[in-house]
């Protein structure tokens, strides 16, 4: 289940960065914007210390069980052109946690994850369709558990600026989706917990130096 998080798109991340649209000429140079006009073109790489995919299932029924994959990795182009974006999201299997060790062990093992077999998932992103002036439906391959899957993420434009931390200019998305495991060959304990899996993806993309 938390192999779908692996989305990557994030995935996927995640995947959210390849709205060409959130390019204009007009980007500022410094301070937040929240109108994707302002963004500036040009090649993004993502912050692993706030990229994180969140997944959801439903625990027999009986309660939503959350956890979050946090070793995840990223590259996007932003251009004005759509077919001239990019964003592929590497996701690492064994970083999935839920705060329960004994479940995290078993998470990782052949039952669900296998990450010693299957060490990454990835999301591509292959096509970007805009659903409204800050929003975006980004269409990508998801490779998990050694199966390859289209998937959708509904991508959300946050704000960009020159962070106040680090002083890196920043773009920030936030995405959703929903993938069914037992499509990747994970299929331990379905339908008793979810053959649904939710994944929320928080990402800031700093421009590459």
């Amino acid at each position: 289940m938390r192999q779908t998080s692996k989305i990557a798109a994030y995935g996927l991340a995640v995947a959210l960065l390849a709205i060409p649209s959130l390019v204009g000429p007009a980007a500022r140079a410094q301070g937040f914007s929240s109108a994707p006009a302002d963004v500036k073109a040009g090649a993004y790489v993502l912050d692993p210390s706030h990229g994180k995919i969140t997944w959801s299932v439903s625990h027999f029924g009986f309660s939503t069980y959350v956890g979050q994959f946090t070793g995840v990795a990223g590259t996007l182009k932003l251009d004005p052109k759509p077919e001239g974006s990019a964003l592929d999201v590497t996701i690492d299997t064994a970083s999935v946690g839920t705060l329960n060790p004994a479940l995290d062990t078993h998470l990782k093992s052949p039952d669900f994850l296998d990450a010693a077999k299957f060490p990454q998932a990835t999301f591509k992103a292959t096509s970007v369709k805009l659903t409204s002036a800050k929003t975006a439906d980004i269409a990508g391959d998801l490779t998990l558990h050694g199966v390859t899957k289209p998937v959708v993420v509904q991508a959300t434009f946050n704000q960009a600026g020159v962070g106040p931390a680090d002083h890196k200019y920043t773009v920030g998305f936030a995405g959703a989706a929903v993938i069914k495991r037992s499509d990747f060959g994970i299929k331990t304990y379905v339908p008793y917990v979810s053959d649904e899996v939710t994944l929320q993806i928080e990402a800031e993309f700093k421009a590459a130096s």
